[in-house]
């Protein structure tokens, strides 16, 4: 797209439309869709472009998005984790995970706990799932809560920020023009790393802190169990969408032949849609066994405020993204960047950590920083 101002004022924009969105987040604790709206008009305005242009262009973002939101793909983690969560089946992970470990394993366990309820779960949604569990570990094994909670927390954090099918690496995916295959693989390959130095090894730094345990959710965990899913259930539950789309990446690598039945299959079944649509129905059946029909019902309804949130998260971005694009803020970025030593993939991390860093969302800081380096990709790509 060709810039529409000079250089120095579409940097401003760029600036201040980045400025704008964390300002609301963290000062007046706007939700992320009107704080990335207000940012993506902020840099149409700056840049020049007139308050109607800019308007419609984001308007037309916003319908596209809403309209390729509806599918499940960016509903299915919020379903999944209402299921996870009303079945006891994280419950059941958590117990089971817990009560194989020995005292000096138990750091490591919470950090393979943190990590599989990290798969299908937000953070937030996590992290009130764990914090009754990080307690009673702590109190009964006599760690300090530093080392047991770090580790918990590590693995959430890495897998909810790294690792599709959260919907933060699914809208950089579509938004970049990336491989989902090669996504995921190279998500987890960066996530296991990440959270053994994030967690256990930087959680030995319990021994140096004294944090004292509060005196909470002593009774957690007496509830009845009889109605749970299983470990195993609940686990296959959990990963089947990470195995679908793995299987549809391994078809793409060793299958040469596009029209061989079984890479056709893999690459239908593997798919973020076709996958999380497939583990809704399947975890209605296994997680949702002991909960009854109603219950069944209940917990997809509570489910649907917490998708409402991330589809006008998404569509937002989108349209803070087209505002860079038709400003041509991204030709200029793009330019810049081809003509310095500057690393791509540096300059991506390193936006997204001041965004996530400033927000403290995953999600917003993902979404923003993979809309604004995409012209930056697109360009590279045709050099």
């Amino acid at each position: 797209m060709k810039p529409v101002a000079s250089e120095g004022r579409l940097v401003l924009a760029a600036l201040l439309g980045i400025g704008v969105i964390v300002a609301l987040i963290i000062g007046a604790r706007l939700h992320p869709f009107l704080a990335l709206t207000a940012g993506a008009l902020t840099v149409g305005v700056t840049a020049g472009v007139s308050v109607e242009t800019a308007l419609t262009s984001l308007h037309h973002r916003l319908r596209h998005d809403r309209s390729r939101s509806r599918h499940p793909d960016r509903a299915g983690s919020d379903v999944r984790q209402s299921l996870l969560a009303d079945s006891g089946g994280a419950d059941q992970i958590v117990d089971t995970i817990i009560g194989a470990a020995s005292p000096r394993m138990l750091p490591w366990a919470m950090a393979v706990v943190g990590a599989i309820i990290g798969l299908p779960m937000f953070f937030e949604i996590g992290l009130v799932l764990l914090m009754p569990v990080i307690y009673l570990v702590a109190r009964r094994s006599g760690q300090s809560l530093v080392t047991i909670g770090i580790p918990a927390l590590a693995g959430l954090s890495a897998m909810h920020g790294l690792v599709p099918p959260h919907p933060g690496p699914l809208t950089a995916i579509d938004y970049l023009g990336a491989d989902l295959g090669t996504t995921l693989a190279l998500g987890v390959a960066v996530a296991i790393p990440t959270v053994i130095i994030a967690g256990p090894v930087f959680g030995l730094v319990g021994r140096y802190v004294a944090v004292p345990v509060p005196d909470r959710f002593e009774g957690a965990g007496d509830e009845d169990t009889s109605r749970r899913p299983s470990f195993a259930i609940t686990l296959a539950s959990v990963l089947l969408p990470v195995v679908l789309m793995m299987g549809k990446a391994l078809a793409d690598i060793f299958v040469d032949d596009e029209g061989d039945p079984l890479r056709r299959t893999l690459d239908i079944l593997g798919t973020p849609l076709i996958a999380l649509l497939i583990a809704v129905v399947v975890g209605m059946f296994t997680l949702g066994h002991g909960m009854g029909r109603d219950g069944v019902a209940k917990s997809l309804e509570s489910s649907l405020p917490g998708v409402a949130g991330i589809l006008l998260i998404v569509s937002a971005g989108g349209g803070f993204k087209q505002s860079l694009v038709d400003t041509g803020i991204g030709t200029i970025v793009a330019e810049r960047v081809a003509d310095s030593n500057i690393s791509v993939l540096l300059l991506a991390w390193f936006v997204a950590v001041l965004i996530r860093l400033a927000t403290g969302s995953a999600t917003v800081a993902t979404v923003t920083a993979s809309g604004l380096l995409a012209p930056l990709t697109d360009q590279a790509l045709q050099r």
